[in-house]
């Protein structure tokens, strides 16, 4: 279904926001196991890029939010992505959500010349050089991964300091890097245990960077579709559910898109 008129079809329906994943490629001699079971789906092997698809999106709609889940930031160059993400939040009007996260494919990460064991240090850099630019001008940054002197980068973002950024990755480690360089934190629903009983380690995370936890926006993405369980995340302080939907064409998506829409009228009223 095109990203357009998918997005279309859930601004009619009610829904917030309309998220989609990022793989480069898929390299053909893969070693690293998937961590969502045994065999590798064919939509991995699929994804348009995500700024592409969202701009379409934005563009074709008033009021839905477009958001990355995730943007591999560990295996884009941080100037270019700052200047993407700054763009598509013109294009949309200040609608762009910013889901980030370091990925699972070692092989995938090596190919744009990543080390695995070092993505994540690697991933904060690369999102604290981007809130560099986004805010100075000029802007510099200075890390192990990162050096780059002053330099302008215009336009700005729409949303100040710039678009919300939701962290992806389960708990421990989700939450820490959320509370240290997010706004958000979104992990998958059923890997590392279930996202309200880790709102404790937030809590502590966030105490530990002098943050408050109200801060960090949380989201389930690949949520469960069921009224149960998405009231009993929403009283947990869950704002938003982020459904999965197969690659497939609009006969096969708007009557999902249906069901799921009964769910958001059952809980939000």
């Amino acid at each position: 279904m095109h990203p357009a008129e998918l997005a279309v079809a859930l601004e009619e329906r009610g829904f917030e926001s309309y998220w989609v994943a990022e793989h480069t490629h898929i390299p053909a001699d893969r070693r690293s196991p998937w961590p969502g079971g045994a065999e590798l789906p064919q939509m991995y092997y699929e994804t348009m890029d995500p700024f592409v698809a969202l701009t379409a999106a934005a563009t074709a709609t008033a009021n839905l939010k477009v958001g990355t889940g995730i943007c591999l930031v560990v295996e884009r160059d941080p100037i270019v992505t700052a200047k993407e993400v700054a763009s598509i939040d013109h294009v949309s009007g200040g609608r762009f959500l910013f889901g980030i996260g370091g990925g699972w494919n070692a092989e995938e990460m090596e190919n744009h010349g990543t080390a695995f064991r070092s993505r994540f240090a690697l991933m904060r850099e690369r999102v604290e050089a981007m809130q560099a630019i986004w805010a100075d001008d000029p802007a510099e940054y200075h890390g192990d991964f990162v050096d780059f002197g002053p330099i302008f980068s215009k336009p700005k973002p729409v949303q100040q300091p710039h678009p919300p950024i939701h962290v992806g990755g389960s708990s421990p480690h989700g939450p820490r890097r959320a509370a240290r360089y997010g706004n958000g934190w979104m992990p998958i629903h059923g890997r590392g245990g279930t996202m309200l009983d880790d709102l404790e380690v937030l809590a502590e995370e966030c105490k530990k960077h002098d943050r408050e936890v109200s801060e960090i926006e949380l989201s389930l993405y690949m949520a469960p579709p069921d009224v149960d369980a998405a009231k009993m995340h929403e009283d947990g302080g869950v704002k938003r559910f982020i459904f999965g939907l197969p690659p497939a064409p609009a006969g096969t998506i708007l009557p999902i898109l249906d069901r799921y829409a009964t769910i958001i009228a059952a809980v939000n009223g």
